[in-house]
């Protein structure tokens, strides 16, 4: 079968390797689409994320799409369209007995924080456990379904900010994670969300999904104690400081952005003065149930997905997606024949 792997800094590939075979409780899915994440351009641009190095070849990739290729087990037949869960969780720890995306110990699809790596989706077969694969309703595509990860990792910055029903929603950030928070936010009910950030282009594509405002930073400052909730998605320092304004007294700040595991400079005294809520949020627990749900009712939600690229043309993907101007969501195709 044919996977692309990251070797290291700039160094990326598309090879042949043996297909994999399911044991006990597994399934093999013949993959179609795998989008590309932040994490799968640091590996690939920077060899590392964070503090995960690529010490051996990483296979990347988490979002994905695709069909059941065999299930041993016959509850699953060929064919059948899924998407996957990309996490095996850990053991628990005290006082995250109920959240098992934090437990030490799991294991994520395409990822170099294990060793060895655990490999990722983007290859033409894929085993995983079953209790990992969503079936897909008739009415999502799996060209749309290749969202489901990300737009878990933004219901999941919503349900960390609360009650969203009424409230005024800033979401910091328009990229691919920004685009879809603001579709988490209006799926839980928020009465406004607006939209920041540097670029003209992620705006536009921000407004084109049904954003009530857009600011752009760089032009313009952002209102003063204006939002209730803001979901903060770009992971830049400056953006971090500039929500403690934004915000309202006693709101709440969601950081779904990744930040580099090392000291950034963020003004923390209007979070103090106003005693605002900062909170973390990391990957998902089970909201890829929700996102699939919501996937096959909002089918403008595949706008977000500006780019597929045949897996023949991975490296040329890759770069396309570090254009922030040029692209959001970029995706690889490894159907037959390439979309």
């Amino acid at each position: 079968m044919r996977a692309v792997w990251i070797e290291g800094k700039d160094a990326i590939s598309l090879g042949e390797a043996p297909a994999p075979e399911p044991g006990e409780g597994e399934v093999r899915l013949r993959v179609d689409y795998v989008g590309i994440c932040g994490s799968d351009l640091h590996y690939f641009f920077e060899g590392a994320n964070g503090e995960y190095v690529v010490r051996e070849p990483l296979v990347p990739g988490h979002e994905l799409s695709g069909r059941v290729d065999l299930d041993p087990s016959g509850a699953l037949a060929p064919g059948t369209p899924v998407t996957v869960h990309p996490a095996r969780f850990g053991s628990p720890v005290r006082g995250a007995e109920q959240d098992p995306h934090l437990w030490p110990g799991g294991s994520y699809l395409g990822s170099a924080s294990t060793q060895p790596h655990t490999q990722g989706a983007m290859a033409e077969l894929l085993v995983v456990r079953a209790d990992m694969v969503r079936v897909l309703p008739e009415s999502l595509s799996v060209r749309r379904a290749v969202l489901a990860e990300p737009l878990a990792v933004a219901l999941h910055a919503a349900t960390r900010a609360g009650d969203l029903a009424g409230a005024r929603v800033l979401v910091s950030g328009a990229g691919p994670i920004g685009l879809l928070a603001l579709a988490a936010a209006r799926a839980r009910g928020a009465q406004s969300v607006a939209v920041s950030d540097v670029l003209a282009e992620p705006l536009a594509r921000a407004a084109a999904l049904g954003a009530d405002e857009t600011f752009r930073v760089a032009e313009q400052d952002l209102p003063v104690e204006a939002f209730d909730v803001v979901l903060e998605c770009s992971g830049a320092p400056a953006a971090i400081s500039a929500t403690g304004v934004a915000v309202r007294r006693r709101g709440t700040v969601v950081q779904v952005g990744m930040l580099p595991n090392e000291p950034r400079p963020v003004n923390l005294a209007p979070f103090i003065s106003k005693e605002i809520a900062l909170l973390g949020t990391f990957r998902f627990h089970d909201e890829i149930d929700e996102a699939v749900a919501l996937l096959a009712t909002h089918p403008e939600l595949e706008q977000v997905i500006t780019d597929v690229v045949p897996v023949a043309d991975a490296e040329e993907a890759f770069r396309i997606a570090r254009d922030a101007r040029r692209s959001s969501k970029v995706v690889v195709s490894l159907a037959e024949p390439a979309a």
